[in-house]
């Protein structure tokens, strides 16, 4: 039998080209193209079939009850995956190295397994002494798991066939299994699509939940093709900073429930801790009293999540100023600037600007905008923001100040933690749904951002207008 021929594949979307090229033409990524030799088996392990069948094709009037959820006894972990396990579904797990990948699996499955179900747990990069070694250090050695450390997906799936009353399989991780069908090394585009397709077969078929753990690149995304996370239900991202103990546990996509949604970790000697109110754990070491600080209400997912968000402002003896942010997009800062500077007739393009949000929390979403910019004047003036008021709202290149979603949750969480006070953008009367405030909640409307820097300026402070 003819060797198949060798093809071109792009590690980062999965494109295939006839011949290597430097840029590649689907994504426009740069040396990601690499030579894959066909697979002669097809994508998995199993033949292609030739016979077909007709499908059975229904309307849209039609209902369906909702899947069952089997909860994994870690309500953080539970929350982000909409309220557990369903059964057949894949998850994709992916964070930096060392961030407590593994540490969370092996505290979920060994939850799990002291429930009464049963949970194999697959180690492709250590052997079962290291998988020992760490949950004897969590106090896990007693759940009843299921080890095996292998590779050889062929073997993994000939005993998965038999594992059909087995709630959780993970798999970590997805990178280091081989197919022997396939003439590649272990982490290539086509070993990882071909596993990552039979693992999720199998768990279709077996009616079990596999849990894929996926290495992630110096760009922060998963490696391997861009086609892994359109296989799988759910892909849950790790977060945080190995220096720092907080860890955030973000869903970016799930067919069982919503997105965006955030489960906080803190790392401890022995294991992961649920921070069941992440707000009074971001904001225990704020300081109301010093300039450049202000309290951002946001939304992760449909959790309310109150963070600090600090700004400084440095001289600049010459030169380009800096401009550093950490935990926020770096260009809505330099938007954000320039509307100060074009709109209000803040100056500060003579100081270098540093921007951070406190607890190692990334805020991703628009709302930010004010909170950020009262930081910013804050520190311009030197004036102090209220240390008992919040402030979101989204600002426009003309330096309006437009409203955001679900207002209420963020006010009702900051009544909750003690705030007395919140700045947001000002109600417009075109037919909005009335803004219920909670009782002792003093609100400030505003709605241009030169309106914020006028109320710093009249406090007598510093001023660098």
């Amino acid at each position: 039998m003819a060797k198949p021929p060798a093809r071109f594949l792009c590690a980062a979307c999965g494109a295939v080209t006839p011949k290597w090229a430097g840029r590649c033409e689907t994504c426009g990524a740069w040396n990601t193209i690499a030579e894959e030799p066909a697979a002669s088996a097809g994508p998995g392990l199993q033949k292609p079939k030739t016979n077909a069948r007709k499908l059975a094709f229904v309307d849209l009037a039609g209902t369906a009850a909702p899947p069952p959820r089997t909860p994994v006894g870690i309500a953080e972990l539970d929350r982000v995956l909409g309220g557990g396990l369903v059964p057949s579904s894949a998850v994709l797990l992916g964070g930096d190295p060392g961030i407590g990948k593994s540490t969370l699996l092996l505290q979920a499955a060994a939850s799990l397994a002291t429930a009464g179900h049963r949970v194999l747990y697959v180690s492709g990069e250590e052997s079962i002494e290291q998988v020992r070694l760490r949950a004897r250090r969590l106090g896990l050695a007693q759940a009843q798991l299921e080890l095996a450390a292998a590779i050889n997906l062929r073997d993994i799936a000939a005993s998965l066939e038999e594992a059909r009353d087995a709630t959780m399989v993970v798999i970590d991780s997805i990178q280091t299994m081989w197919i022997d069908a396939i003439d590649s090394a272990p982490g290539t585009v086509s070993q990882v699509r071909a596993s990552a397709f039979e693992l999720i077969r199998l768990a279709k078929s077996s009616h079990f939940s596999v849990v894929l753990v996926g290495h992630v690149t110096k760009e922060g995304t998963i490696a391997g093709p861009r086609v892994l996370e359109h296989m799988v239900d759910a892909v849950l991202y790790f977060e945080g900073d190995r220096g720092h103990q907080f860890r955030i546990l973000r869903g970016v996509k799930n067919r069982f429930g919503a997105t965006d949604e955030i489960g906080v970790f803190e790392m401890t000697e022995t294991g992961l801790a649920e921070v069941p109110n992440p707000s009074a754990l971001f904001l225990a070491e704020r300081r109301g009293n010093v300039s450049g600080s202000a309290v951002f209400a946001g939304l992760e997912g449909t959790r309310p999540v109150l963070v600090e968000v600090q700004c400084l402002l440095a001289p600049n003896p010459g030169g380009a100023p800096r401009r550093s942010a950490v935990g926020w997009d770096s260009g809505r800062l330099a938007m954000l600037l320039a509307v100060l500077e074009t709109r209000c007739g803040l100056r500060l393009n003579a100081s270098d600007v540093y921007l951070n949000i406190a607890g190692g929390l990334r805020i991703a979403e628009p709302a930010a905008d004010l909170a950020v910019a009262a930081a910013l004047v804050s520190a311009a003036t030197d004036q102090p923001t209220d240390p008992g008021m919040v402030f979101f709202g989204e600002v426009g290149l003309s330096g309006e100040v437009r409203q955001v979603a679900q207002a209420e949750s963020r006010l009702k969480e900051a009544q909750k933690l003690g705030f007395g006070a919140a700045c947001l953008p000002r109600r417009v009367a075109r037919g909005n749904r009335p803004l219920f405030a909670p009782d002792g909640l003093a609100l400030q409307e505003i709605g241009h951002l030169g309106d914020l820097v006028g109320r710093f300026a009249g406090k007598g402070g510093k001023s660098s207008t």
